[in-house]
């Protein structure tokens, strides 16, 4: 008997799907701004990459939709 148990772990593509069956609410775009000039102020980096993507993908809606 194996003294470590393997625990089922779901794959990327069921977890991609698994999110991509929801949908998920965004922010205003206001407020992402606000939170993007706010991080801005503080230098937090990764906190503006985060900010500006999803002001993208509120203001696009989705991807490659024209």
């Amino acid at each position: 008997m194996s003294r470590y148990v393997t625990v089922p772990r779901p794959t990327e593509h069921a977890a991609i799907r698994a999110a991509c069956s929801s949908e998920r609410r965004l922010p205003p775009i206001p407020a992402i701004l606000a939170d993007l000039i706010t991080a801005q102020r503080l230098n937090d980096q990764h906190g503006m990459n985060l900010c500006g993507h999803l002001v993208a993908r509120a203001a696009l809606k989705e991807v490659g939709e024209k």
